[in-house]
């Protein structure tokens, strides 16, 4: 959103546990899978959405396009957390150029940062339902030396950083390549990441409410670590179905259906939310991704928890690939950990 694109991009989705890769060709109406690939991150490397280790994360960057011998220089990629914050804002009715020249004026009463110290954009919803004089409009902040960290990541490894987006957008992008627009109904999409979760919630094919949890799949390795007493790396052979001795199966399940609690209250809380500011409306369907997502029993418990169908963001549905150059089983396991990805490989020129 913060930069513009030049056509042929790959998309790099920084994580706080892997960095994920697509790279994508635009085919009769839809997109070729060229590329991707994944590589781990220690948990040092990013803290809260920041990177910590510069030159670490340079490393497993520059090693996973050489490795996959990507040939362009020019990334998408995308921020989130504390320092990126997304407002749903009312403004009497303004053209695009006009809005442009008063961003930084309107944006000063509703950014908790100074001006001076973030990148602004801004999307235009349309006019208000209620009151035709004034429009909606999306207003997206991040601080700048948050942005610098992450270009110069890129910088370093050569590349070229053409667009800076932000993760629920970016996984907005991939749904409405694979989904299209349901005019009908409120869909809300989560990213479950590691460290935190993004929630984006869509009216019309509109973004209406966003939400960014600082909670998210580490809770897990915590509790277990916490409440059985393992260490970080024994929470995590348990915590995906490993036996570790003198360690009772069933008390690890247990501390996860807590955890999977604590983390549907969570998503239960942000629906709360969008229904109380706006109107007592609803979300009528969940698609969750990220790499929590594939937790067990957790779609499940979500659907319990929240009353309306939960679904995996297949990222991948409406995308070509040969079964000659990808592995279809492996795509469709690792689908919702690449939605991001996908939706920053998918960002074209001129794209807003």
């Amino acid at each position: 959103m913060l930069f513009k694109a030049k056509k042929d991009i790959v998309g790099i989705d920084i994580g706080s546990s892997s960095i994920k890769m697509v790279q994508l060709r635009e085919s009769k109406g839809g997109y070729q899978l060229v590329t991707l690939g994944v590589a781990p991150l220690p948990p040092e490397a990013i803290v809260d959405n920041a990177i910590m280790d510069t030159g670490l994360v340079v490393d497993v960057v520059r090693s996973l396009v050489e490795s996959h011998k990507v040939k362009t220089k020019n990334v998408a990629t995308s921020v989130s957390g504390h320092s990126v914050i997304i407002r749903k804002i009312q403004l009497p009715i303004m053209t695009e150029e006009e809005m442009e020249s008063s961003i930084q004026w309107e944006a000063e009463q509703y950014i908790p940062f100074e001006i001076s110290e973030v990148n602004l954009d801004f999307q235009i919803l349309g006019p208000d339902a209620r009151d035709p004089s004034m429009m909606n409009v999306i207003l997206v902040a991040a601080k700048k030396d948050f942005v610098n960290d992450h270009v110069a990541v890129f910088k370093e490894c050569g590349l070229n950083p053409m667009v800076m987006d932000i993760d629920c957008f970016a996984i907005e992008n991939a749904y409405e390549a694979n989904y299209g627009v349901d005019d009908d109904e409120i869909v809300a999409l989560i990213n479950m990441g590691a460290a935190a979760m993004n929630v984006n919630v869509l009216k019309e094919g509109k973004s209406v409410f966003t939400r960014d949890i600082q909670v998210g799949g580490n809770m897990y390795n915590e509790e277990i670590q916490k409440r059985l007493g393992l260490s970080g790396d024994d929470a995590e052979i348990v915590k995906l179905g490993g036996e570790v001795a003198d360690v009772d199966p069933a008390s690890v399940l247990e501390v996860i259906d807590d955890a999977t609690e604590s983390l549907a209250q969570e998503v239960q809380r942000s629906f709360d939310f969008f229904s109380a500011t706006s109107s007592d409306e609803k979300v009528q369907k969940l698609y969750i991704a990220g790499g929590v997502s594939r937790t067990p029993k957790l779609r499940d418990y979500l659907e319990g928890q929240l009353g309306v169908p939960v679904e995996l963001l297949d990222p991948f549905s409406q995308v070509h690939y040969t079964d000659k150059e990808f592995d279809s089983d492996y795509i469709q396991a690792i689908g919702p950990l690449f939605s991001v990805a996908m939706g920053l490989a998918m960002r074209r020129l001129g794209d807003k």
